[in-house]
């Protein structure tokens, strides 16, 4: 049995992981903006489940969370970070406001708990205790190949990616697990933006169902995943496929600093020579 800090737990994704996690027997401690939410939400687990309604990218609420988790269940052994939101604008009309609550949110409020359960389990490593700790973020599509009306979103998750990779490198050495998914359901967020894509179907297996993301994130969390660290999953349906990011591509060296007007055939022959790179989404 382990505790698992699930954030944004109050409806689609996080509510699908919470389900997930207590069937598997897991003590949770669930985390949204709507108290509401979070009990229509714990009244449906079995097990072990406290809530922790506020804001995930607040520093301190963030500290106090893993505290929670801690003074609650005794230890904490796994962090989803799932909370986000969107503010859809081109990016020629995209405000101040509706950039940094992207960012805020998708980022920041990935940041701010991750920060504060490494610290706990770097001490724990510390002073001798096992600690087989597991961090699941969720950047997006979007972040990885960006998507067209959602610049602020796209580069919050981005970032996330980005962040998951840093953390990974970081934290190895104390036997904590960083990875990252993208996932394709159904929630609020995308229901509305994706209508069409986002239905369920009238039988048959229902490929947008956000049920079918957890999975890879219960397992993900898991102590078997410790050979597992820096990775981005892409989850679709029953389809878990490997994210492949930024590689060095072909290169060319003078030996000396270029001129300007000669860069022009090098640049061309090297995006000759390199694969052409994924669709931007909605481009």
């Amino acid at each position: 049995m382990r505790t698992v800090i699930v954030t944004g737990a109050g409806q689609g994704l996080g509510r699908a992981h919470a389900h997930a996690f207590a069937a598997a027997g897991h003590r949770l401690v669930l985390n949204d903006l709507s108290a509401d939410a979070l009990e229509a939400v714990a009244k449906e687990l079995p097990g072990d489940v406290v809530t922790a309604p506020g804001d995930i990218a607040d520093w301190d609420f963030a500290a106090s969370l893993v505290d929670l988790a801690v003074t609650t269940f005794g230890r904490l052994d796994a962090l989803v970070n799932n909370a986000g939101l969107n503010r859809d604008r081109m990016f020629t009309n995209v405000t101040e406001a509706e950039w940094d609550d992207a960012v805020r949110v998708n980022l920041k409020g990935h940041a701010a708990p991750m920060r504060h359960a490494a610290a706990y389990w770097k001490a724990q490593a510390k002073a001798g205790t096992p600690v087989a700790a597991r961090v699941v973020n969720t950047t997006s599509g979007a972040g990885l190949l960006g998507s067209v009306g959602q610049s602020n979103y796209s580069a919050a998750k981005a970032g996330v990616a980005a962040l998951t990779l840093v953390a990974a490198a970081e934290l190895q050495r104390y036997d904590i697990c960083v990875n990252a998914i993208a996932p394709s359901a159904r929630t609020a967020m995308t229901e509305v933006a994706f209508a069409d894509a986002m239905r369920a179907p009238e039988s048959g297996f229902d490929a947008m169902a956000p049920e079918n993301v957890s999975p890879l994130v219960v397992w993900l969390a898991s102590e078997e995943a410790g050979d597992v660290t820096g990775r981005v999953f892409e989850v679709a349906g029953g389809q878990v496929s490997l994210a492949d990011g930024w590689r060095h591509g072909p290169s060319a060296d003078a030996g000396r600093r270029w001129e300007p007007a000669e860069l022009g055939p090098v640049v061309r022959a090297l995006i000759a020579g390199a694969p052409a790179p994924e669709a931007v989404y909605g481009g």
